[in-house]
């Protein structure tokens, strides 16, 4: 007889905020991204219980993507943050630290969640609409016709990520390939829809970051090697190659044919069947004038030794992968039946070769139009090269992002004190009008402001992580930091030179205070003019679109949790 279990109750927790265990997971993970934030974020080792692969990190979407979350709350917190950097990629930590700050500040508050919420979107509204205005004083216009602005944005992406392990040199080096590859996926001729090229990562392990390189076109790892010598290929009239490429087997196989029996008359061989029909195609091949044949998957030894007779360099093996950027750069479409060959399916590149990169050998495909590039990156370990490949990843589709709202944020924590002394400053006055539209009073109001730019405070005192002083100054509403172990009386000004982001310089007229003190408003003005910014080295910057993305999601996210009475888990 069957044994039947009774169904368990589920459990429904009321107020799980309010919660001791789900109270101390989220100051964990609150720590956690702290601890990871900035330069010099300290780095997080992430394996699994029963040994297996060991991850060395501080980005978030290595750190979220590692980690086991087991209460409700925080899973649909990371999952949040998980898919803002799928579509961002980058601002996953500020999201995290500025999302838990809110949700710390209000426990210290004796207000309702309800009223809290209110607030909160109201300023989130002042702080977007700051940040899309022309006064706004942390936001630099971007002109990609100058290298300086983009090129400052990828090295502040990199030197972001510790467990790269990037000297200064490297930084600068790995900067302009990633750029040089970015600007490769850039096509010539721009319509009214325009779709970028893409930059694929070959790796490159235990060798020097400086022996990296960006190669246009696409680089294939050749598995033997003399397909490195390459026959003399057939060109059209015009000096360009004809490409054939193939999203089947040219094994010979049958495991293309559908479902259903294969009838086969007596005394005929499949397999030779087979095999003329293949070599049909590469006769018809050969006849049109193709010069290469790229197969996605394998090539029959017949077909590749009838080809390779006929001065046709056949490429087996390729992947699925690969089959979208050959088919971008040259213009090919990818055949899928032998019965559906045909000259309008032909692309064209501009030239092949062979490539030997640390003892491997490569086919260089260069198209006529390089909107696909080969980014050959290098560094000193396994570890170090993922993070690297991840880093170099997110500074690309940072610049993507940025070619298409062409801002860019100040970094260093600069973005953050300035929005927060915009906020006190516009929220120090308000209408009565807005009170009764949010149903609270002017004190509720002044103490959930207080939270949330103190919220944006401490995303910025992240950045230090040695417990030294962090300032900030009356004029611009800059981030600055002192160095610790710093006497009590000395004075400031003979300690700090340039603020978080780089862009300001310390004068004779300005003042500072420490950052959370209590201190009148007051309006910032903006630093970022023409002059300041192309006479500025070293500067500092954040993408536009994914911390104002992260703003939004840290706000949200926040209110959604606040909002949650009842968390009901079903237990069987």
């Amino acid at each position: 007889m069957a044994h039947v279990d009774l169904k368990t109750p589920s459990l429904c927790t009321s107020e799980p905020l309010a919660k001791e265990p789900l109270s101390h997971a989220l100051s964990v993970f609150s720590q956690m991204v702290r601890s990871c934030y900035g330069p010099t974020g300290r780095l997080k080792q992430l394996h699994n219980g029963v040994g297996g692969y060991v991850r060395t990190s501080s980005q978030s979407s290595a750190l979220l993507g590692g980690l086991s979350v087991t209460p409700p709350v925080l899973k649909l917190l990371t999952a949040s943050v998980q898919n803002h950097l799928a579509r961002f990629s980058d601002c996953g930590l500020f999201t995290a630290i500025f999302c838990c700050s809110l949700l710390e500040k209000f426990q210290d508050l004796n207000i309702t969640p309800c009223t809290f919420i209110k607030i909160s979107q109201h300023l989130l509204s002042l702080c977007i609409d700051y940040l899309a205005s022309e006064t706004c004083g942390c936001r630099i216009p971007v002109d990609f016709r100058s290298s300086k602005i983009p090129l400052t944005l990828v090295r502040s992406v990199l030197n972001s990520k510790p467990a790269c392990r990037l000297s200064r040199k490297e930084a600068d080096h790995i900067s302009i390939l990633v750029l040089e590859a970015f600007l490769f996926t850039i096509p010539e001729n721009i319509g009214t829809h325009v779709v970028l090229g893409k930059c694929l990562y070959i790796p490159v392990k235990n060798k020097r970051v400086m022996d990296s390189a960006v190669y246009p076109g696409l680089l294939i790892e050749v598995p033997e090697l003399h397909l490195a010598r390459i026959p003399l290929i057939k060109r059209d009239t015009s000096g360009t190659i004809k490409m054939a490429l193939f999203c089947m087997s040219l094994s010979g196989d049958l495991s293309n044919s559908g479902e259903g029996a294969i009838v086969v008359p007596q005394g005929v061989s499949l397999e030779a069947t087979v095999l003329g029909q293949l070599l049909h195609v590469g006769k018809q091949i050969v006849k049109d004038g193709v010069g290469v044949l790229v197969c996605q998957k394998v090539i029959h030894p017949a077909l590749q030794q009838y080809l390779k007779e006929n001065h046709v360099v056949a490429i087996e093996r390729v992947g699925l992968m690969l089959m979208e950027p050959l088919k971008q750069m040259t213009d090919s479409q990818p055949i899928p039946s032998l019965q559906l060959v045909s000259p309008a399916c032909y692309g064209h590149l501009k030239d092949l070769r062979t490539q030997c990169i640390a003892s491997k050998w490569f086919f260089h495909l260069i198209p006529n139009d390089p909107v696909v590039c080969s980014l050959m990156l290098c560094n000193r370990n396994e570890t170090a090269w993922d993070e690297l490949k991840l880093a170099c990843q997110t500074a690309e589709h940072v610049l993507q992002l940025t070619l298409r709202d062409p801002w860019v944020l100040l970094g260093g924590g600069c973005t953050e004190t300035n929005l927060s002394s915009y906020i006190r400053h516009m929220s120090s006055t308000v209408a009565g009008g807005t009170l009764e539209e949010l149903c609270c009073s002017w004190a509720e109001f002044k103490m959930v402001t207080d939270s949330f730019c103190s919220a944006l405070e401490s995303v910025a005192c992240c950045l230090d992580h040695d417990g030294g002083n962090v300032l900030t100054d009356t004029k611009w509403g800059h981030f600055w930091s002192v160095p610790p172990d710093v006497p009590s009386r000395s004075n400031w000004s003979d300690l700090i030179w340039k603020c978080g982001c780089g862009l300001c310089d310390k004068e004779q007229s300005l003042h500072w205070r420490m950052l959370k003190s209590c201190a009148s408003p007051f309006c910032p003005q903006s630093c970022v003019n023409e002059s300041s910014v192309s006479s500025a080295d070293n500067l500092i910057l954040d993408c536009f679109a994914a911390k104002k993305n992260g703003l939004q999601v840290a706000v949200e996210i926040a209110n959604l949790l606040l909002d949650i009475s009842y968390v009901i888990e079903d237990q069987n």
